[in-house]
């Protein structure tokens, strides 16, 4: 039997509150979720639709491989934003399954570290990618984005306009709202300034109408041309695919990461220890192959939320079934085309704004996994491994036009050759001191989530 709510306990049954308040939980979630989720394929030229069913159907493959345990929910990663623009610096739609391609084998990455966690304990494990690694890297990824970010809004008066909107909206929910407002800062922002970009702007205003009128109702949440199986058929540029995994997989030391710092905040949030039931290795394939399955279709990489997390927090109803509801929710909305449309059609200002937040939060996330970690720079090991890792991160992200260096057919974006050359440092040079599990603040530092 469920328990029931207490002052100082949560609800671990929510159908002890009946049907229609968990359905209205679930829609917490979902709302909770959906302005970072639908935000990553408006930033990166992904398709909105698939990126929601597979999120809703990623989310429902994680609670099947957690034993239905761990109330989390699986959304679109931010950290990956980096890696798409990479290879298809436009959103061009003939090279996205390059990067998707990329993203699924990073899900591979998982699976290992899903093994060697079950094998030999994640302390033993999580040395190897300590926050000297990590924090810089996750500096750099929002550092070498924020040349798009600043250039969303250079079109036109109304574009700078609109996106200081979207900016004061977030500032003002994320640092004084209550409630669920604090939680969907990111979502205000977008909804705030694109109410006013159709106020201020005619012309943008008649973009959305066109584009809205011309969606269907109904339609399939993803195109098979925008698949792997579609890459696959037709001639495919194995120099480009070999370029992409490298710059790509790489990321996923920082979601890996981040995942198990969201397992750590959601076992404090409900009171139990997730990593020891149904086990970190558990969550960790969950995210793995939701991740990517979601690849494979089109969609982005997912990663567990920090935002449903608060909502957990905000409503003490800790039962993973309102999570799956809102799964249900997010599969239901990708079926309808108009839907998405909307969404794709926000103005530039509004994606400006909030990725100037967006993107420099990121890296001020990897100030704050350095910080609240303790890392030592007195020590010169520490000093020169963070040094390189932004240095060729930057560097070479803004010294070319591709932001990249060619080695054989194989290009490799600054940020893999800084993540290879951090990794390779940190196991070589002596003096490695992390140990996971000493400090609960540090270990749950890194969340991309606004």
């Amino acid at each position: 039997m469920g328990k029931k709510a207490t002052p100082e306990d949560g609800i671990y049954d929510a159908s002890l509150l009946g049907k229609p308040k968990m359905l209205v939980l679930g829609l917490q979630h979902l709302f909770a979720m959906f302005g970072a989720t639908v935000l990553v394929p408006v930033l990166t030229g992904l398709d909105i639709a698939t990126t929601l069913f597979f999120a809703g159907i990623g989310t429902l493959l994680f609670h099947l491989l957690t034993k239905g345990k761990v109330p989390a929910f699986l959304g679109s990663s931010f950290a990956f934003i980096a890696g798409y623009t990479a290879i298809a610096p436009n959103g061009e739609a003939s090279l996205l399954p390059y990067a998707c391609f990329a993203v699924a084998v990073s899900g591979i990455l998982y699976l290992i570290l899903a093994a060697l966690v079950k094998v030999f304990t994640v302390k033993r494990v999580m040395r190897f990618f300590p926050p000297i690694v990590t924090g810089p890297i996750i500096i750099a990824i929002g550092l070498c984005l924020s040349a798009s970010a600043v250039n969303n809004c250079s079109g036109s008066w109304r574009s700078w306009v609109i996106a200081i909107v979207a900016i004061v909206i977030v500032i003002v929910f994320n640092m004084w709202g209550k409630g669920m407002s604090k939680i969907v800062p990111i979502l205000l922002g977008v909804l705030g300034s694109y109410v006013f970009a159709m106020l201020l702007d005619g012309e943008a205003r008649q973009n959305v109408v066109t584009t809205v009128s011309n969606a269907a109702w109904f339609g399939l949440p993803f195109h098979m041309e925008a698949t792997i199986f579609g890459l696959f058929s037709g001639d495919v540029d194995y120099g480009l695919l070999v370029s992409a995994c490298v710059t790509i997989v790489p990321l996923a030391l920082a979601t890996m990461v981040e995942h198990i710092g969201d397992i750590c905040a959601i076992s404090s949030t409900c009171k139990k220890n997730y990593l020891e039931d149904p086990g970190l290795h558990r969550s960790l394939l969950g995210d793995g192959l939701a991740t990517m399955l979601a690849s494979i279709f089109g969609a982005p990489a997912n990663t567990t939320y920090g935002e449903n997390t608060g909502v957990l927090a905000l409503s003490r109803v800790y039962d993973p079934k309102v999570i799956r509801i809102a799964a249900g929710f997010a599969i239901l909305l990708s079926f309808f085309p108009k839907f998405s449309a909307l969404i794709s059609a926000m103005p530039l200002g509004t994606i400006g704004g909030v990725s100037m937040i967006l993107y420099g939060m990121i890296s001020a996330v990897g100030v704050r996994n350095v910080v609240e970690n303790k890392v030592n720079f007195e020590s010169t090991r520490n000093v020169i491994i963070a040094a390189l890792i932004l240095v060729l991160s930057i560097g070479i992200t803004y010294s070319s036009e591709t932001g990249s260096i060619l080695i054989g057919v194989v290009s490799l974006s600054g940020l893999a050759v800084a993540s290879i050359v951090g990794i390779v440092l940190n196991a070589v040079l002596p003096g490695k001191d992390y140990i996971f599990g000493t400090d609960p603040k540090g270990d749950t530092a890194v969340n991309f989530k606004v």
